[in-house]
């Protein structure tokens, strides 16, 4: 049976997105995102909050936009999957991390407050949805929204005088 490693996450961001390059030029940017629930505490009545932090990684164009875009506070959504990498420290010992490679992000919010919202494209900047991947290019919709589905003539509602009573009962 096949297996899934999907993840979506809408949340904060902690602080603002961390870049570095690749030797190759290509941007890599870590974000810090906070997602919070909330429940009330059936024995105390209280209303109780638990925050967890999630480590995304963006590569390539999404890295790029993620660095110039989103700051501390900024609200956004994001798919990717889990990933775990293992790498030594200095003192020889084997280190694990798990974070999340982001392939998709969705900034929401307004331009005005915490989060932005940024009109580009995946061809790059111009007008359009602003949405990001680092994945397989995909099919570019037309621009164009597609006509409204026509009405049938109405013809105006019968008067309840004007009514054949046909009814056998």
């Amino acid at each position: 049976m096949a297996s899934v490693n999907k993840v979506i996450l809408v949340g904060n961001l902690g602080r603002d997105p961390e870049v570095r390059y690749m030797p190759s030029g290509d941007a890599v940017a870590t974000l810090a995102i906070a997602t919070s629930e909330t429940w009330n505490n059936k024995q105390t009545g209280q209303r109780e909050e638990l925050t967890e932090w999630h480590r995304v990684v963006f590569f390539g164009k999404t890295a790029e936009v993620a660095a110039q875009y989103l700051k501390k506070g900024s609200s956004v959504y994001v798919e990717g999957s889990i990933r775990t990498r293992k790498w030594t420290d200095q003192s020889g010992q084997e280190r694990y991390s798990t974070e999340i490679r982001g392939d998709r992000m969705q900034m929401l919010g307004g331009r005005s407050g915490g989060g932005a919202s940024a009109p580009m494209d995946e061809g790059g900047y111009g007008g359009g949805s602003p949405q990001y991947g680092s994945g397989a290019p995909q099919r570019q919709e037309s621009q164009t929204p597609p006509p409204a589905p026509r009405r049938p003539d109405a013809k105006p509602a019968p008067k309840f005088d004007d009514m054949d009573d046909d009814i056998p009962f």
